[in-house]
C-alpha cells in the first residue's frame, strides 16, 4: 500500500502584496492550509485573498485562531478564563467562516496557533475549550500535536483529529517541540527540513534535538509560511516526498 501524507501550511500571516504572493505560491504545493484569523495576524483583506487563492487551487481550508496577541504574533502564553478564550477563538473562527461561506467553500479543520497550540498539548482545560469551539463552529476536524491533551479531548468528544508533525521545528525527547527560546528550535537548512519531513512521513519517527529517535505518529506535516525560505523548503520537501514514493494528499482520519 502506497504511503500518504498531508502537507499543510500556516498562511495569511505575512502582510502586504509580498505576503499574499508567497501564500499563493505555497498553496501550489500543499493540500491543506490554516489561515490566520485575526488573533495573531491576518485581517479581512488577507483572509478574503487567502480563501480565494486556496479555494481556486482545491486546497482544503482551515481556521488558525490564536491567543489575541498581535504584538507577540501569538507566541506569548496568556492567562485567560475559559469563557474569554472561547469567546476570542469563536470570534476569530466566525470571521473566517463568513468569508468561506461567501466564497461557497467550507472550513475543513481548525488548528490552534503558537502558544495556544503548545498550551493545548499539555493543559486539559485549554484543550477542551478548543474542542468545544471547534464543535460549536461546526468544523469536523481538529489538527494538533500527537499524544497530547488536545488529541485526548477530541477523542472524548467524538471529534476527528489529525495528528501533526513539523518539518522545520526541532523536537525534545518528550515529543514536544523545542521551545523557540532555545538554540536550534528552528531547523535552518533545506537539507535538515527535507530529512526530517521524509523521516516523519516514511517512518513515523523523528530525530530529537539531542540525537535520539522517537516515535511520532502523525498524518500531516506542516511547513510554516512565515519561516525564512518557506517556499523553497516546501518545494524541496514535496519533491523529496515524491521521490521517496510518498503521495501528498489531504488525508482525512
Amino acid at each position: 500500500m502506497k504511503k500518504t501524507i498531508c502537507l499543510n501550511a500556516d498562511i495569511g500571516e505575512l502582510p502586504g502584496a509580498n505576503g499574499r504572493a508567497l501564500d499563493r505560491a505555497i498553496l501550489d504545493v500543499v493540500s491543506r492550509c490554516s489561515i490566520a484569523s485575526g488573533g495573531h495576524a491576518g485581517d479581512q483583506a488577507s483572509m478574503v485573498a487567502t480563501v480565494k487563492a486556496a479555494d481556486a487551487r482545491g486546497v482544503l481550508i482551515g481556521a488558525h485562531p490564536s491567543y489575541p496577541d498581535r504584538e507577540g504574533f501569538g507566541r506569548k502564553p496568556m492567562a485567560m478564563s475559559r469563557d474569554d478564550l472561547a469567546a476570542s477563538l469563536s470570534q476569530q473562527v466566525r470571521a473566517l467562516a463568513a468569508i468561506t461561506r461567501e466564497r461557497g467553500a467550507i472550513l475543513s479543520h481548525l488548528k490552534p496557533h503558537g502558544a495556544l497550540y503548545n498550551a493545548a498539548a499539555r493543559d486539559e482545560s485549554i484543550a477542551r475549550t478548543i474542542v468545544d469551539v471547534t464543535i460549536q463552529s461546526r468544523i469536523a476536524l481538529l489538527i494538533g500535536p500527537p499524544n497530547s491533551c488536545l488529541e485526548v479531548a477530541a477523542a472524548e468528544a467524538g471529534l476527528d483529529f489529525l495528528a501533526e508533525g513539523f518539518a522545520d521545528r526541532a523536537y525534545e525527547m518528550s515529543g514536544a517541540l523545542t521551545p523557540r527560546s532555545m538554540t536550534g528550535a528552528v531547523l535552518e537548512t533545506d537539507a535538515e527540513r527535507i530529512r526530517q519531513a521524509v523521516q516523519i512521513a516514511a517512518d513515523h519517527q523523528v530525530s530529537t534535538r539531542t540525537g535520539e529517535t522517537i516515535d511520532l505518529p502523525v498524518r500531516t506535516i506542516c511547513v510554516h509560511g512565515d519561516t525564512p525560505g518557506a517556499l523553497a523548503s516546501a518545494l524541496a520537501i514535496r519533491d523529496a516526498l515524491n521521490a521517496a514514493g510518498i503521495e501528498i494528499n489531504a488525508v482525512t482520519p
